[in-house]
């Protein structure tokens, strides 16, 4: 048993619940922080026995996210700085069932207490220990500040314990793109004091293109491979993939000061939508796009010019917030045109990404195999 090696992710992956309990990765959520009060971002297996519990506080979120839509890093924090910038994709709409639902934002105050158990009251707050896509949407719209935060190194400790009592004899941690987000580095901070040792890979990536990495590093793990190879592998992979998505609005990015640097490369009209796309860990501007339909369509030529420039041998996921209509017509007509692909994976943003980017998003995620 001490041989085998346990396989860690972040939220921002947000694989399936199915996926996370067959093959036992363990799961360390971010936090959202709504009006000042951290609750864990959604995940799946909540419940289940696999997530470490609520995380740690404002303690370096995702720092410098769109790179000023131009130039990484570029008006926004760093890793370690305050609040967050971009992050993760989010839970398969398959899992949505098991997201808590939402609860009623009380007039000018807390939209949920942290602590107890979901759907329960606190304080005549409405107690929530999760917090998903529907709810970061709602809040956005409901104008309540809400930012983001990496988990505490505690958690990921917490987590690598767990895994030597259970038997494990390594560790491979997987995470969102270090140039995103602090994740990594909290996980290599405890690392250092972990029984066992821990392999933390900086995916480079996020959403299903960190998702699909996680699933080639737990197969790996599960057929007996060591840790350096199943380290290995994941990174390959990770790195390989594509990432495209576009913004409804930039209104959402102006309320949280994320838009100052953009303005300088799309200016102060505000209707103009930017497809981004991700560059070595960074989620910069590709191009201005003028409307949803050319955006749409863009997408869709985008994700099928990656595809067939590795030979059709690709995994691919259609991202949104509160756009399934769109994402799965997306979807359909990528299937139409890549029909040797088999299926498109159809998710929604997690509630960190969505805390910055607002309703509307919509996104796609290559995978070379």
């Amino acid at each position: 048993m001490t041989g085998r090696v346990a396989v860690v992710t972040d939220s921002t992956a947000h694989l399936a619940a199915a996926d996370v309990e067959a093959h036992r990765i363990r799961v360390v959520p971010l936090q959202v922080v709504v009006d000042g009060v951290a609750v864990d971002e959604w995940t799946p297996g909540d419940g289940a026995g696999f997530g470490p519990g609520l995380g740690g506080g404002l303690d370096g979120g995702l720092g410098g996210g769109l790179g000023g839509l131009g130039a990484p890093g570029a008006g926004l924090g760093r890793p370690g700085g305050h609040g967050s910038g971009a992050a993760g994709l989010g839970a398969r709409r398959a899992a949505g069932a098991n997201r808590p639902g939402s609860a009623p934002f009380p007039s000018g105050g807390v939209p949920f207490a942290v602590g107890g158990a979901p759907g329960g009251r606190a304080g005549g707050v409405g107690v929530q220990t999760r917090f998903g896509p529907r709810e970061v949407a709602d809040a956005l719209r409901a104008h309540v500040p809400v930012t983001t935060s990496r988990p505490s190194p505690r958690v990921f400790l917490d987590t690598y314990e767990s895994a030597a009592a259970e038997g494990f004899g390594a560790i491979v941690s997987v995470h969102i793109s270090g140039s995103l987000s602090g994740t990594a580095d909290a996980a290599r901070l405890a690392a250092r004091d972990a029984p066992i040792p821990v392999h933390v890979v900086d995916s480079r990536s996020l959403g299903m293109g960190l998702g699909f990495a996680v699933l080639v590093a737990a197969s790996a793990a599960r057929r007996g491979l060591t840790a350096d190879e199943v380290a290995a592998l994941a990174l390959d992979r990770a790195v390989r993939s594509s990432a495209f998505f576009y913004v409804d609005t930039l209104d959402y990015l102006r309320r949280g000061g994320r838009v100052g640097a953009a303005s300088a490369v799309v200016g102060t009209a505000l209707a103009i939508k930017p497809l981004l796309h991700l560059r070595d860990g960074w989620v910069d501007l590709l191009e201005k796009v003028r409307t949803s339909a050319r955006a749409r369509a863009r997408l869709e030529d985008l994700a099928v010019e990656r595809a067939l420039a590795a030979g059709g041998r690709v995994d691919l996921a259609v991202h949104h917030l509160d756009n399934a209509a769109r994402a799965d017509e997306l979807a359909a007509r990528l299937t139409d045109r890549l029909p040797t692909i088999g299926s498109v994976v159809v998710t929604e943003v997690g509630a960190v990404i969505g805390a910055h980017v607002g309703p509307g998003l919509l996104a796609t995620v290559i995978s070379p195999h």
